[in-house]
């Protein structure tokens, strides 16, 4: 049984020390968002639970460790709703929010035998901002909170797509739950 652990350890151990020839990557992708419960200053503002992008830079200088930024544009919402006046005259009014993060990440794959195939976790902070506006006025709020995510991607050559799932904090609001499709290129 020590031996066979002693094996594992070394084939791991030689897996981590074989670098990827300094690999940078960039890419691209479509991403469906839910950020719910928007509230700023007592008044309720439209959800985004929206189809929208994100893009994306890294650097994985060994098979197993990689670090990235991300940009998220989690999308924008308007609605028409009822608001009072000072006069308590009733009116109708638009609601408008629109958010987007910066994320930095490290990133850990799993050393599965398929060389074309990556499972892999994240996990660093995100940057957001989230804008809110009522009858042309409007508020911005930003926060920097823990960012994690899980992966798999898929790559041949120069060439790869990866789905994954991302979640953060937003102040305001339930938090941002994001899954996407993606397409990058190594260098």
């Amino acid at each position: 049984m020590k031996r066979l652990v002693l094996v594992f350890v070394l084939a791991l151990g030689a897996d981590v020390a074989q670098a990827d020839n300094g690999s940078i990557y960039l890419g691209a992708g479509v991403i469906s968002n839910k950020l719910n419960d928007i509230l700023v200053q007592g008044t309720a503002f439209p959800d985004l639970n929206k189809t929208s992008w994100k893009v994306f830079a890294g650097f994985r200088p060994i098979k197993v460790f990689a670090v990235e930024a991300d940009y998220l544009d989690l999308g924008s919402a308007t609605a028409e709703g009822a608001c009072t006046l000072c006069c308590m005259a009733a009116c109708r009014g638009f609601f408008q929010s629109d958010a987007q993060a910066f994320a930095a990440y490290a990133l850990g794959f799993l050393p599965i035998p398929v060389p074309f195939l990556d499972l892999y976790g994240k996990a660093g902070l995100a940057r957001s901002q989230l804008n809110t506006k009522i009858f042309g006025s409007g508020t911005s709020s930003h926060g920097t909170e823990f960012a994690w995510g899980v992966g798999v991607q898929a790559h041949i050559s120069m060439f790869g797509a990866r789905l994954e799932y991302e979640q953060f904090n937003v102040p305001n609001t339930s938090g941002a739950k994001v899954g996407s499709l993606s397409v990058f290129l190594n260098f």
